[in-house]
């Protein structure tokens, strides 16, 4: 059973500013290095090792060697989730006081499509699950969710290998379909399995190219015309 100072413990880790900073660019997936992290926190290299080094001791992150390189990620999909969760009830606690948010370009492609560690989220995660939903080739509400024999179909034919969403050869335990609520559209989108297989197709394709260094991915010409094609969704607002 999880003790109240444990959970005290990983508020504790995740409220620090610096550490917030690097746990949300993680989100997006990628293996980063302690002076990338360290330009994101805002800190010196010394201080993002220290924070990083608390991270890793409380599985939060994990660290993967390379050479002489040391690569830094999130140790799991749950980390992920709980950091979406945060978002959630952090921007209903902005909407509640009332405070002035400026929204840029960023923030903007941001709310449109990014990445939620290794699927996505936004808007277009949102478009994407009413189709595969109204085409039934999923099943899904708020506690779980599940690919159909006509999905497995469908997403066949379009590329869409879930077996295999990292191109290993291995097949993985994970659900094949989940739920996961988008802090930006208070809507449930697909993650698991279905949701890195479009992931990682969608980025082998060129359908989507990450926007600088940001958890941000804008839909290319040939994604949108993929879109409109393969699934039926013509415009994403």
């Amino acid at each position: 059973m999880v003790s109240t100072n444990q959970i005290a413990a990983i508020g504790t880790l995740v409220g620090d500013p610096a550490r917030a900073a690097i746990l949300t660019t993680l989100m997006d997936g990628r293996a980063l290095t302690a002076s990338e992290l360290a330009r994101v926190a805002g800190v010196t290299p010394q201080t993002a090792s220290s924070h990083l080094a608390q991270l890793v001791g409380a599985a939060l992150i994990e660290v993967r060697k390379q050479g002489r390189h040391r690569y830094h990620r999130l140790a799991r999909p749950e980390v992920a989730r709980m950091l979406e969760g945060i978002m959630q009830i952090a921007s209903k606690d902005a909407a509640t006081l009332q405070r002035k948010v400026v929204t840029g370009p960023r923030d903007a492609a941001m709310l449109k499509a990014r990445t939620c560690y290794d699927h996505f989220a936004g808007k277009l995660s949102i478009v994407l699950t009413d189709r595969l939903m109204e085409v039934g080739a999923i099943e899904l509400d708020n506690k779980a969710g599940l690919v159909t024999p006509k999905g497995e179909a469908y997403l066949r034919e379009r590329g869409i290998v879930i077996d295999d969403p990292g191109g290993s050869g291995r097949k993985t335990s994970r659900p094949l379909c989940r739920p996961c609520l988008d802090w930006s559209e208070r809507r449930f989108h697909i993650a698991r399995k279905l949701g890195a297989a479009i992931c990682t197709h969608f980025f082998e394709q060129g359908y989507v190219r990450r926007v600088n260094d940001s958890r941000a991915v804008t839909i290319t010409p040939k994604g949108q015309k993929a879109l409109k094609e393969k699934f039926g969704i013509s415009k994403i607002a």
